[in-house]
């Protein structure tokens, strides 16, 4: 995909820099573990389990650098891998005070 590969060198960001950010982003924390935890009781007849069910955890699933090269050779890829590419690159995007890019933009 090479509007990618063209988006990322116009902004000066590394793939690194991606990588990082989405594993930090999709790490699974303890408040993914108990939604997780929550719908099992759910399921049960837990009333209160039921309201913290309904949040939505995080994947656990980061991009990796495979992932990330085959999007830049134009490979195929899902539509939840570019979204988690997308969210990690806004993350980025954020912490150098630029505007957030949209799916379009990259794929």
């Amino acid at each position: 995909m090479i509007k990618l590969d063209d988006y990322l060198k116009k902004q000066k960001i590394d793939l690194r820099r991606v990588v990082a950010a989405s594993r930090d982003l999709e790490a699974l924390r303890p408040e993914d573990r108990v939604i997780r935890l929550a719908k099992k009781r759910a399921k049960g007849g837990d009333e209160a389990a039921k309201e913290i069910a309904s949040k939505k955890p995080r994947s656990g699933r980061p991009v990796s650098g495979p992932t990330i090269r085959r999007a830049l050779a134009g490979g195929k890829l899902s539509g939840a891998a570019k979204t988690r590419i997308l969210r990690a690159l806004n993350v980025v995007l954020k912490t150098k005070k630029k505007n957030e890019a949209g799916l379009r933009d990259l794929f």
